[in-house]
């Protein structure tokens, strides 16, 4: 089974400016965002279809500590499920997901699904890595006991974990050296713990990539892992690590490096 999947623009994409330059969950932007998602994808349907983040201003993004804003503007969450319910009961859109939300947004969005017979969220797209373990906190809880499970991005925390940036290494076309501006993998505590991973994984015999990823696989609360490469090698190998089963071994030795280097890119 393979999902086609697609999420209302954010704030600085063009397509977001042409609505009126505002994040807005509302029945205006959600039905100008699905047609025209539709239309680039030449499809009649989108078997799932996202939130990409928040309307409110909330932790996400690496934020943690959470500072409370009013909002008098915020689109009601009633109406963002109601419009989304319109799009399902039209044909264009089979199943509804979050994206970087918090434990208490989903909730909303699933007690208000439940109360009035709305569209169910039925995954949540979060961060989630060696080095981001963060989800494990409140929303993996939320993930089983509720089934709305993990689709789980940057499980190789932007390529730290494959051990390919090692002591300040940067290779040709890899995706920090041609994005240095994206940080939020690379500070001194992640590769310290990044260090440690790698060790322990060759340590083991293991392709430190690989095991990044099969750790993110093998999680309960985790439906689905994004991968990303940029290479057929790449992709076989990440692709590959679905078979990997991690050892007690292995499992004890990432817990270790857990506890000394607890989250060090949130």
């Amino acid at each position: 089974d393979w999902i086609l999947a697609s999420k209302i623009a954010g704030p600085g994409n063009t397509i977001d400016y042409i609505r009126d330059g505002h994040l807005r969950h509302n029945r205006k932007h959600i039905g100008a965002a699905l047609d025209a998602s539709l239309k680039r994808l030449q499809t009649d349907w989108i078997d799932l279809y996202q939130l990409h983040w928040p309307e409110r201003s909330t932790n996400f993004f690496g934020q943690l500590s959470y500072k409370h804003k009013d909002e008098d503007d915020l689109t009601p969450l009633e109406e963002t499920l109601e419009a989304l319910d319109e799009q399902v009961k039209a044909g264009k859109i089979r199943h509804i997901g979050l994206s970087n939300e918090t434990p208490w947004g989903t909730m909303k969005f699933l007690a208000l699904a439940e109360a009035r017979g709305w569209p169910r969220a039925v995954s949540i797209q979060n961060p989630y890595n060696l080095l981001n373990r963060s989800f494990e906190v409140g929303l993996a809880e939320v993930a089983i006991r509720e089934q709305c499970g993990l689709l789980a991005y940057s499980p190789l925390a932007f390529g730290m974990l494959s051990g390919k940036y090692e002591d300040g290494a940067r290779p040709a076309k890899a995706r920090l050296t041609e994005y240095s501006r994206f940080s939020r993998y690379f500070n001194p505590q992640s590769e310290a713990a990044c260090s440690r991973y790698v060790a322990l994984a060759r340590e083991h015999g293991l392709d430190p990539a690989q095991m990044a990823l099969a750790f993110v696989t093998q999680q309960p609360f985790v439906t689905s892992n994004i991968i990303g490469a940029t290479s057929l090698e790449q992709l076989d190998s990440n692709i590959a690590s679905a078979d990997l089963k991690l050892s007690k071994e292995v499992l004890e030795g990432i817990e270790a490096i857990q506890k000394d280097h607890p989250n060090p890119a949130p």
